[in-house]
């Protein structure tokens, strides 16, 4: 069944099969900071005091905050589990893995538009990053769980589903 409370599911897993994370790529950094800066610069306006340093003071590492942020999510097969975020899946429970390489035909975009667009259902569990292109769409075969699959950001799909293979077969034969 997953945890998608984080409550128990905060800390790393300590072996991990595979881990990365979807840190933000360096080219979206300079626009949200000029944003900020332009942002300060306007409640700044020339006046003097305490309002010419606190706008730059206060939003520009606001936005380092929230970039840095944004990249901490983590992707890991680890201890028989899959962990997208602070959310986990026990490997016997992962079901068909499918993978949206956008890297490739544009049926593959078209796909992954579909995925994402009118054939989400609605209780499925969606990480999405929109600086990572593929994705994964794992479908979750534990009767007792109402999600039926999850769909998540990755960037090295090929390499995370055979490493969702190898854990799930390592758990049925051990």
């Amino acid at each position: 069944m997953t945890d998608t409370s984080g409550t128990a599911a905060t800390a790393a897993p300590p072996r991990a099969a595979y881990r990365e994370r979807l840190y933000v790529t360096w080219y979206w950094w300079p626009l949200p900071l000029v944003a900020a800066t332009l942002l300060a610069a306007e409640i700044h306006m020339g006046h003097p005091g305490v309002r010419a340093w606190l706008p730059y003071l206060v939003i520009i590492p606001l936005t380092l905050v929230l970039i840095l942020r944004a990249g901490t999510t983590r992707v890991a097969v680890a201890d028989g589990e899959l962990w997208v975020g602070d959310a986990h899946l026990p490997l016997e429970h992962a079901g068909e893995v499918e993978v949206f390489d956008v890297a490739g035909a544009s049926g593959q975009a078209a796909a992954k538009r579909k995925v994402l667009g009118p054939n989400l259902d609605p209780a499925a569990f969606l990480l999405h990053r929109g600086w990572v292109r593929p994705l994964l769409r794992v479908r979750v075969t534990d009767p007792d769980d109402p999600t039926p699959y999850w769909v998540f950001s990755t960037r090295r799909p090929r390499e995370l589903a055979e490493a969702i293979a190898a854990g799930r077969a390592e758990r049925t034969e051990g």
